[in-house]
């Protein structure tokens, strides 16, 4: 599943605006979970990213991540803003646990 595209934003220093992917409905067993009971989803999908933060020296430390990659985040890290109707969150790279390789 990707996130929706075209989001008009742009985010300071070393800050990422990411969309949290949907949990699944279904649990392992085939129980048919309502939205109540699903776990906040700890991966989301990277939608713009930063140009990222200067050292001590002022040079410019490379973002981690791209735009489009799927990511780990700590559960309760960002703040959630909305836009367009859709649930976003702003976080700083460091919180950012991994990288989903596929």
């Amino acid at each position: 599943m990707t996130a929706k595209q075209g989001v008009k934003i742009k985010p300071l220093s070393n800050r990422v605006l990411v969309k949290r992917l949907e949990a699944d409905d279904t649990a392992a067993g085939g129980i048919i979970l309502p939205d109540s009971a699903k776990e906040k989803q700890e991966s989301a999908q990277v939608i713009a990213v930063g140009p990222g933060q200067k050292d001590s020296n002022g040079e410019l430390i490379s973002m981690p991540v791209k735009e489009g990659d799927v990511v780990l985040m700590d559960k309760y890290a960002g703040q959630e803003i909305d836009l367009e109707g859709e649930q976003y969150h702003i976080l700083r790279s460091d919180d950012i646990i991994a990288i989903v390789v596929e």
